[in-house]
């Protein structure tokens, strides 16, 4: 028996490819404001992982120039299919705003109910108007300082500590080269001369990529630190047996003498770093030598510390060079973006697949440990015992 198959004109064009879509997808429009805090020159996505949520069926909408100061042009954005939007209030109305810097209080009027804001929270900076404005907007609120990963770790804090520690020691080289009125010293050692000295305060991450820095460049490095444990642990994590000591004042101010580079890297969960460098043991150290306060955004660790910026980042006191400057991640703001572009991808493709942001932080306990605002709650119980705001369990509300 003959068979004829009749084809149309229309079955021979080229059809969209059919892609499966998830049970319980839920697409996400994602908003990336241009960043307004003082010398913030870091983007939350990049256009690499830009196209990576386009793909996964999500849409990006831009501000203007929001990735320049990081290096990445609105052309880049275009060509994996984000939508450049021309002012603020465009992007304020996407269902999820993503920030480096928490929102300031215009861009807190400009979102909306029911909005999803991943961003920093900063709480030292924070008051209680801001918590306050949160929940009269009904927002779900998420920090980059509380989100966990699968290994009940920090992530984000982790690498931005990481930066701020390598960055800190090349900070250092350039002032105290002769380009910019240093000593003239190389930072590390050469053959037949005595490396220079680096004295490091705080055993966690920034004091500890500081340490690898230093020692990788061949400076003497001696670490300080109010836990043992911490000193060990960083000992076994670059695998070096360096000087350490517990922070006794007099040691302290015998290793700050011989230093060329002290690098104060104290932090602690909230509130204010101890001050464990007085005014008489700055005055002490050699002429010329520099300090970077990495501890400064937390109230700093000398007592001659003050807060400075980008376009004047160093001041003098007592001979000594002081470098105190909160944002040492912007500096590098490409490398930085990037560090947390990747760490967001993951994160935002998740809560598409799981079906929106109830469900992700419902069934993902990672991600449900950085929400500190839910449905004009607060939820975070360093935050309601630091600014005295009813706290609410998170777990119990999604069981509601």
């Amino acid at each position: 028996m003959n068979v004829k198959t009749t084809l149309d004109t229309k079955s021979l064009l080229p059809k969209e490819e059919m892609l499966e879509v998830k049970p319980g997808f839920k697409s996400l429009e994602i908003g990336i404001p241009k960043e307004s805090s003082f010398q913030e020159n870091r983007v939350s996505l990049t256009p690499e992982s830009v196209g990576v949520l386009v793909a996964n069926g999500h849409s990006v909408i831009i501000e203007k120039d929001a990735g320049t100061s990081a290096n990445f042009n609105d052309d880049e954005y275009i060509s994996k299919g984000a939508h450049i939007a021309s002012s603020k209030s465009e992007v304020f109305k996407a269902n999820y705003i993503l920030k480096i810097e928490p929102p300031t209080e215009d861009e807190l009027l400009l979102m909306s109910d029911s909005q999803v804001l991943i961003s920093a929270l900063q709480m030292n900076t924070r008051s209680v108007n801001f918590f306050e404005t949160l929940n009269k907007k009904r927002l779900t609120a998420l920090a980059f300082e509380f989100i966990k990963d699968q290994h009940n770790k920090l992530p984000f804090v982790r690498i931005m500590s990481e930066i701020a520690g390598n960055t800190s020691m090349l900070i250092a080289g350039e002032y105290l080269s002769t380009a910019n009125k240093g000593k003239g010293l190389m930072l590390g050692g050469v053959s037949g001369l005595i490396p220079t000295s680096v004295v490091i305060i705080g055993a966690g991450t920034v004091g500890e990529y500081a340490c690898r820095t230093a020692l990788g460049l061949g400076s003497s490095v001696v670490v300080f630190d109010d836990s043992v444990t911490k000193l060990r642990r960083l000992q076994n994590n670059i695998n070096s047996r360096i000087s350490t000591s517990t922070l006794q004042p007099k040691v302290l101010s015998k290793a700050l003498k011989r230093a060329d580079v002290v690098i104060a890297a104290l932090q602690i969960g909230n509130g204010r770093v101890p001050c464990v460098v007085s005014e008489q043991m700055v005055q002490s150290m050699k002429s010329g030598s520099i300090v970077i306060d990495v501890s400064i955004d937390q109230g700093g660790c000398f007592e001659t510390s003050e807060v400075t910026s980008h376009k004047k980042p160093v001041f003098m006191k007592h001979n000594v060079i002081h470098y105190c400057v909160p944002n040492i991640a912007s500096r590098v703001a490409r490398t930085a973006s990037l560090s947390i572009s990747n760490l967001l991808t993951p994160i935002l493709i998740n809560i598409g697949d799981l079906g929106g942001i109830d469900n992700a932080i419902r069934t993902n306990e990672f991600l449900r440990s950085g929400v500190y605002n839910y449905n004009s709650k607060h939820t975070n119980k360093i935050l309601s015992k630091n600014f005295k705001l009813s706290y609410y369990d998170l777990n119990l509300l999604m069981g509601e």
